[in-house]
């Protein structure tokens, strides 16, 4: 993921912009939405959707209204209304698809309340933004040696500064509630800006900071993936994955979110499967069941006892011996049921190519011509001696 002016250099680092990723081309940005109406024309009489998206530092999306009709493109950055003073943000999506993700965010049009967009930022703005957030680094180190010299079970992940420079926001992440109103007043007098403490959730900090996942890719909360639904283990029982927390857990240490991506079709797939806790009673005994295979829709019982004589069976043929339980019968036995299943283990494969030789691509074998001629001249001087 990368644009013409952020492309990796000879020492790994972005060549261009040096922005790792928030480039002003907007092409390798974090959760960038790709405006597949901008070649569009308007019908006549219509006028253009006067409301923006504007993001933030690391992927904070805000959408504000368009008031003056500034003509704006994807990649401008504007400064905007906030609560005491102008932040400033850059322009990633504008026009009818504004108002598509507004209504799929549940953000009214028709809000008095809406912040506005003030102009375009000129390089005063600019130049005070960049100040701004050069500063944010060095004092989030800061920030967190004052949490733990007053002892607060607490974790400072990030920091924020306002386009103007006015307020910092601390985002921080903690297990339980946290009297930080010391810890404020320690920020309040050593950075000398006003202050505001925004406490995230696991994920959110995740999402925010980004990463690699265990998979090998970005992760899907810094990248694409803008609701985070509650994942239980659950999930992982019903894929039949080890309940292994090391392997389940994400960068977040909470469970992978992507253990919900394939949960519905394992469900769908498992509505006809008998639960594994019914035993199947057959006139040779009771079976339970050991392993289920849902792709191939396999079972393995076992007769009590016998625990080491596995039987498998489809998912019918079980369903059809638990039918007969149901009505006071008994199954004659498992191995009339295994017998049924037949598995044709030969494996046919089809010569694409036209040669069958593993070999054909050796360099043949040659010849040793001198061992030959040692053997003629043996057999020459055997003829004479006669």
């Amino acid at each position: 993921m990368a644009c013409n002016s952020c492309s990796t250099g000879k020492d790994g680092q972005p060549k261009g912009c040096k922005n790792n990723g928030t480039c002003g081309t907007d092409s390798c940005n974090k959760l960038t939405v790709f405006d597949w109406l901008s070649n569009m024309s308007l019908p006549n009489g219509e006028k253009p959707f006067n409301w923006v998206e504007v993001r933030f530092k690391n992927g904070r999306k805000v959408y504000y209204k368009n008031p003056e009709n500034l003509t704006l493109s994807i990649g401008d950055i504007v400064a905007t209304q906030a609560q005491s003073g102008h932040d400033v943000g850059m322009v990633t999506l504008t026009g009818e698809l504004v108002r598509v993700q507004m209504k799929r965010k549940n953000v009214s049009e028709d809000d008095p309340e809406a912040l506005k967009i003030y102009r375009k930022a000129s390089q005063k703005d600019i130049d005070i933004w960049s100040a701004a957030r050069d500063k944010e680094e060095p004092m989030k180190v800061k920030a967190r040696q004052f949490a733990i010299n007053l002892k607060l079970q607490m974790k400072i992940s990030d920091i924020e500064f306002q386009g103007d420079g006015s307020k910092a926001t601390f985002y921080y992440t903690a297990e339980d509630r946290v009297d930080f109103r010391e810890l404020i007043k320690v920020f309040a007098k050593e950075f000398r800006t006003r202050i505001e403490m925004k406490q995230v959730g696991f994920r959110q900090e995740a999402s925010r900071l980004g990463g690699i996942g265990s998979c090998g890719r970005e992760l899907c909360c810094s990248t694409w993936l803008t609701d985070f639904r509650s994942v239980s283990t659950s999930a992982a029982r019903y894929q039949q994955l080890s309940l292994n927390p090391q392997k389940l857990a994400g960068q977040c240490g909470k469970l992978k979110c992507c253990l919900n991506y394939e949960l519905d079709t394992y469900l769908d797939a498992l509505k006809d499967f008998p639960k594994s806790d019914v035993k199947l009673i057959t006139e040779k005994g009771k079976a339970v069941c050991q392993k289920t295979d849902i792709f191939k829709r396999h079972m393995w019982f076992a007769y009590e006892g016998e625990w080491m004589n596995w039987h498998k069976l489809t998912v019918d043929q079980a369903n059809e011996i638990i039918a007969l339980n149901a009505k006071k019968k008994k199954a004659q036995s498992l191995e009339e049921y295994a017998s049924e299943l037949i598995e044709d283990t030969k494996a046919e494969f089809e010569n694409v190519v036209g040669q069958d030789s593993l070999t054909r691509f050796d360099s043949p074998k040659r010849k040793n011509k001198r061992r030959n001629n040692r053997n003629k001249n043996k057999k020459k001087s055997t003829n004479n001696a006669k």
